[in-house]
C-alpha cells in the first residue's frame, strides 16, 4: 500500500461545502478515505461529487457560531483524521471594529477548532487498539502577516499556528500528528472581488513567484498529504501554500 494511501480512514472536514473545503474532502477521498463532509450549510454538491467519484462520503450540519458544536460527535465513531478548516472573516478599520465582530470570528476561527480538536483527541485516545490520527488545520497568510482591516482574523489565524505547535507537543506521542496549512491568494468565492479588481490582482499576481493563483486542490492535496503515512514525522509545522508569497 501506498505511503500516501488513505484507505481504511474516516475523516472530518469543516466547511466542506465549498471552495478549499470541498477540494479538501475530494482529495481525502481519492486517497482512499470515506469522508464526512461537515458545514453550517448542506454539503450535497461535495458529497456528490466524491460518489461521482468512486469515493465514500456522508454530510452533517455544524455551525461553529457555536464553538463546542461537535463535542459530541467523535466519540466511537472512528474518525482518525480532522481536518479543521471552517472559518469566518469580518472586514472593518481597526478603529470601528466591534465586540460582536471579534467575538463571532473567535469563535467560529479559534475557539471551534481547539474544541473539536480536543473532542477528537479524547475520542481516539480513548480507543483500542489505536492507529494513527492527524488533525490538520487551515491557518493562513495571516498567521505570518498583519494584513489590514482584518484585526479578529489575523489574531485567530496567529492562534491558529500557536495551537497547532502546543497541541503536536501534547499529543505527537500518543500518535497523533497535528500540523497546519497557510494557503495563499486562493481562487475562492472569498477572493472573487480581489481578482475582478484588475488593479489588485496585477498586484498580487506580480507578488507570487508562482505567477499564478493557487487552486483550492493545491491547498487539498497537502491536507491529503499531512494526513497520510507519509508525513509520521511531522509536527507541529505549518506549511506555506503560497506559490512562494512569503519567499518574496
Amino acid at each position: 500500500m501506498s505511503v500516501f494511501s488513505l484507505a481504511g480512514r474516516r475523516a472530518l472536514v469543516t466547511g466542506a461545502n465549498t471552495g478549499i473545503g470541498q477540494a479538501i474532502a475530494l482529495a481525502l477521498a481519492d486517497q482512499g478515505a470515506s469522508v464526512t463532509c461537515a458545514g453550517r450549510r448542506d454539503c450535497a454538491e461535495t458529497c456528490a461529487a466524491i460518489a461521482a467519484k468512486g469515493g465514500i462520503a456522508d454530510e452533517m450540519i455544524l455551525d461553529f457560531a457555536d464553538p463546542m458544536a461537535a463535542r459530541e460527535i467523535f466519540a466511537g465513531a472512528g474518525y482518525s483524521i480532522l481536518v479543521n478548516n471552517a472559518g469566518i472573516i469580518r472586514r472593518e478599520d481597526s478603529l470601528e471594529y466591534t465586540e460582536a465582530d471579534w467575538d463571532a470570528v473567535m469563535d467560529v476561527n479559534l475557539k471551534a477548532l481547539f474544541f473539536t480538536a480536543q473532542a477528537f483527541a479524547k475520542a481516539h485516545l480513548e480507543h483500542a487498539p489505536r492507529g494513527p490520527a492527524a488533525v490538520v488545520n487551515i491557518a493562513s497568510l495571516l498567521a505570518f502577516q498583519g494584513g489590514i482591516r482584518v484585526p479578529a482574523y489575523t489574531a485567530s489565524k496567529h492562534g491558529v499556528a500557536g495551537l497547532t505547535k502546543i497541541l503536536a507537543n501534547e499529543w505527537a506521542a500518543d500518535g497523533i500528528n497535528v500540523n497546519a496549512i497557510a494557503p495563499g491568494y486562493v481562487v475562492s468565492n472569498n477572493t472573487e472581488n480581489l481578482r475582478k479588481d484588475a488593479d489588485r490582482n496585477a498586484a498580487i499576481l506580480a507578488r507570487i513567484p508562482a505567477g499564478r493563483w493557487g487552486e483550492p486542490s493545491d491547498i487539498g492535496h497537502t491536507a491529503a498529504f499531512l494526513a497520510s503515512p507519509a508525513a509520521a514525522y511531522i509536527h507541529g509545522a505549518v506549511i506555506n501554500v503560497d506559490g512562494g508569497w512569503l519567499a518574496r
